[in-house]
């Protein structure tokens, strides 16, 4: 398996076209990919699995700010992990994970994602921690409740980040906010 790590400028029309087919496939089902989950997923770094020129897995890193605590937080947002459905259960989410964290602790103060049901499991087992104060938005309406989102954190070390009892809130975007 080959990972690669590249921004989004970077990938070509070929390469977007592939990796829109894999996370298309990947979150078909009751809450399908949208275009709104394709243009999150945009504008950062990426990481893609391959094998034998084949994209079987991918992971974003995205610049969002968090507010934890009163304090504003440079956070890297995981976005559109995925793993091509033949290619499940053999450490490919793991290694894309593991160079996500690597990008999050080396320019980030915090790391975070909102998890599926089934990814959890994956950010448990990885030391990531589910947020479990109350979740909020900053909308163009003020601040609102979040949604039931299961938002996991990742804390860079040296940087408080606050506890997962305080409120979390995120920046304002179209579509699902976390």
């Amino acid at each position: 398996m080959e990972l690669r790590t590249l921004p989004t400028a970077n990938l070509t029309a070929a390469e977007r076209t592939a990796l829109r087919d894999l996370l298309d496939g990947a979150f078909a089902g009751d809450d399908p990919f949208d275009d709104e989950d394709w243009g999150h997923a945009l504008g950062g770094v990426h990481v893609l699995a391959s094998r034998d020129g084949e994209l079987l897995g991918h992971a974003a890193v995205v610049g969002r700010q968090l507010i934890a605590g009163g304090r504003t937080l440079r956070t890297g947002y995981v976005e559109a992990v995925a793993v091509a459905a033949a290619a499940r259960r053999q450490g490919i989410a793991g290694a894309l994970m593991a160079e996500v964290e690597r990008l999050i602790r080396g320019g980030f103060e915090l790391g975070a994602l909102a998890a599926s049901a089934d990814g959890a499991a994956l950010y448990d087992a990885r030391g990531w921690t589910r947020w479990t104060g109350p979740l909020r938005c900053l909308t163009p309406d003020g601040v609102v409740d979040g949604d039931g989102s299961w938002v996991y954190v990742l804390p860079v070390p040296g940087i408080d980040a606050g506890t997962g009892d305080l409120p979390l809130i995120c920046d304002w975007r179209r579509g699902s906010l976390w």
